[in-house]
């Protein structure tokens, strides 16, 4: 019996070691500017450091390639950068400058194999490396496009209930670059001191638009308020509260979930959020106003894409899907597009 435990132990310890060797010795994804670049030979990582082929990562960023046969020198040039690296060598020439490398490049598979880092950073680019999902993000972009709205925090890790991922706080009017749309829920970005990570793209926090991360944004939205299917129909229904809803505190509590946007309680002061937008612009996510009570705004419903309303006004439906037909077009009074 002992016996037999001690041999399941060691399978486990084993297990678990292997599982962590073929993690650490898996090859990294590398993203340049937000877009994956693929490798016809793999990154590997050798002591700490990742190594690509040299050719394709400088071709990539732009720079133009020559190889000396006699000197075996590899050498790259952008714009008034000039790189040169003979093989072997444990440094490299940037300009006239000697660097020294971290770790000489190899020949594996017949591409040079060079330290990503310090090539990307030698053509005057940002690198970090990202250890929750172990990819690489190279950025070549020097201009700050977004401006921060509201405080909020740059994190290391795409994860908000972890705060010891926190980097810093990023100001209000504080100059961003978008790097890339995560999910969702997150953007990668550089901030002005070079730092790159993860800021949440919830519509308070920037300027940032994009349609496609919109379209992702109002799937979201549908996806966490269909949870609440069948979830009973109160008139004045407290908010922050998800055992009955009314319309508009349904409406709240999704979008404050969903996108950490705080509507005002009542639909009519909703109706003043956001930009107005025709029937035939609408998309997942906006909201639909309607007359209700002898109010001229009285109720409202978020549209779910394929002419149907989300929404809940019904004590024996709660929350449900409706069609957006020609009975709910004689009371809607106007769209509002809030993200």
């Amino acid at each position: 019996m002992y016996k037999g435990a001690y041999f399941a132990l060691l399978g486990m310890m084993l297990f678990q070691a292997n599982t962590v060797h073929a993690e650490e010795n898996t090859a990294p994804t590398v993203y340049l500017d937000g877009n994956p670049i693929s490798f016809q030979t793999p990154p590997v990582i050798e002591a700490g450091y990742s190594l690509v082929p040299m050719r394709a990562l400088f071709e990539a960023e732009g720079a133009t390639i020559s190889w000396d046969e006699k000197t075996r020198t590899v050498t790259a040039v952008k714009d008034d950068i000039t790189v040169t690296y003979g093989i072997g060598d444990s440094f490299a020439y940037k300009n006239k400058e000697r660097l020294e490398l971290p770790l000489p490049g190899k020949i594996i598979d017949g591409s040079t194999m060079m330290p990503l880092r310090f090539m990307s950073e030698a053509l005057g680019n940002l690198v970090a490396w990202h250890d929750y999902s172990r990819s690489i993000t190279i950025s070549s972009v020097h201009d700050n496009e977004t401006t921060i709205q509201y405080g909020v925090n740059l994190r290391d890790t795409p994860d908000k209930d972890n705060d010891t991922h926190i980097v810093r706080m990023l100001s209000k009017n504080e100059k961003i670059h978008v790097i890339r749309e995560i999910n969702p829920e997150w953007l990668e970005v550089q901030a002005q001191d070079g730092t790159i990570g993860f800021i949440s793209s919830a519509t308070m926090y920037s300027d940032y638009t994009n349609t496609s991360i919109a379209m992702k944004q109002g799937d979201a939205i549908i996806s966490f308020g269909s949870k609440f299917l069948g979830t009973p129909y109160e008139f004045g229904a407290a908010s922050g509260q998800t055992n009955t809803f009314d319309c508009s505190s349904f409406v709240q509590y999704v979008f404050s979930h969903v996108l950490s946007k705080n509507l005002p309680r009542v639909s009519y002061d909703q109706a003043l959020q956001g930009k107005e937008v025709k029937l035939d612009d609408l998309r997942k996510g906006d909201l639909l106003f309607f007359t209700a009570r002898g109010l001229d705004i009285g109720h409202v419903g978020i549209y779910a894409g394929n002419g149907r309303i989300l929404q809940t006004y019904s004590k024996e439906l709660g929350v449900h899907f409706t069609a957006f037909d020609e009975k709910w077009k004689k009371r809607f009074v106007t769209a509002r597009r809030i993200f």
